[in-house]
């Protein structure tokens, strides 16, 4: 294959390295002054996530006569909570993390991540402290609007005029069909989660946080994912996201500590895997004796930095802001 002649260069600016190092330096020194503990761990390990709307990476090692396939993470989660429950205290990680299939203007399949856990944190402690730390790193390239807080019910129902609590198939199909999105029927079916997924991305989220940290929270029950039921209402979750310029940042939960009710979701999502002919997968034991050893309370949350930045200085596409994306890997 040819190389043009230009191609070995990083596609970022040299500007946007030195920014990018700034960023990781000043996210650095913000938990350092609430002493979270900055960790590391594996990217390539035995187990994956059982979510269905992540594919992954796999990797074959080979040490005669051991013959294995691992797989590059999605996040760094589990390990993460593994590291909680052995009595880590708090802790954040900047590693890099991989989706399969993901690529576009705001996705690259490598990408860099932040997560972080915050023992003893609820959900409201947990969104200040994003707010606290948004706030933080905007100023060095905007001045951002108040950060606005959205319940999910509400700022669905206000631009759809569905509750999202309830799941009426005749009214969401009547509704793709009104605003020229025939297509979802035979996309989302039966499916309430796909539905949301759906109808959100394409009419509510383009609009959240214009100049503004935008957060969304009280997802409802059927995208719990690793976030605990609502005590209060069953029918959410205690789950939040965040957006700016109406593109997703972040997602964070108070997160489950039920092992058996870990076992029973990561068993759904393998279910959902077989309808859906996708790749088998196993769920991680690892994570299911940790909460079993017991994982304290605590909230997550994970935001991808690649796309954070170019927010925040306003570039067009995640590749301008990466020195080598995919197609100059």
């Amino acid at each position: 294959m040819r190389i043009g002649m230009n191609e070995w260069r990083p596609a970022c600016s040299l500007a946007h390295l030195h920014l990018r190092a700034q960023m990781l330096h000043d996210i650095r020194g913000f938990f350092s002054e609430r002493s979270v503990l900055e960790v590391e761990t594996p990217l390539l390990c035995q187990g994956i996530g059982t979510d269905p709307q992540l594919e992954f990476f796999t990797a074959d090692y080979f040490s005669p006569p051991l013959q294995q396939t691992l797989f590059l993470q999605t996040s760094p989660e589990f390990a993460m909570k593994r590291l909680l429950a052995a009595g880590s205290g708090s802790i954040y990680q900047i590693c890099k993390a991989f989706r399969n299939g993901e690529s576009g203007r705001f996705h690259n399949p490598e990408f860099t991540m932040l997560e972080w856990y915050r023992v003893g944190f609820k959900l409201p402690q947990l969104m200040d402290e994003v707010d606290e730390l948004i706030g933080r790193l905007s100023k060095t390239h905007r001045s951002l609007n108040e950060t606005q807080r959205f319940r999910y019910q509400d700022i669905f129902l206000s631009c759809t005029d569905l509750n999202p609590l309830e799941f009426s198939f005749g009214d969401y199909c009547a509704y793709a069909l009104g605003n020229h999105m025939p297509e979802a029927v035979n996309i989302c079916g039966q499916d309430h989660g796909l539905w949301l997924d759906f109808i959100f991305s394409h009419k509510v989220q383009p609009y959240l946080g214009e100049n503004a940290l935008c957060m969304v929270y009280d997802y409802p029950a059927c995208q719990s994912s690793l976030a605990r039921i609502n005590e209060h209402n069953s029918q959410i979750t205690d789950r939040v996201e965040i957006f700016l310029e109406g593109i997703e940042l972040g997602n964070g939960y108070y997160e489950l500590t039920d092992p058996e009710e870990q076992n029973r979701r990561f068993n759904k999502e393998i279910s959902i895997r077989r309808e859906r002919k996708l790749p088998t997968i196993t769920k991680d034991s690892y994570l299911i004796s940790a909460l079993e050893a017991g994982l304290p309370e605590c909230s997550g949350m994970a935001i991808g930095l690649d796309r954070l930045l170019m927010v925040l200085t306003g570039s067009n596409a995640i590749d301008d802001v990466l020195s080598f994306p995919l197609h100059r890997a």
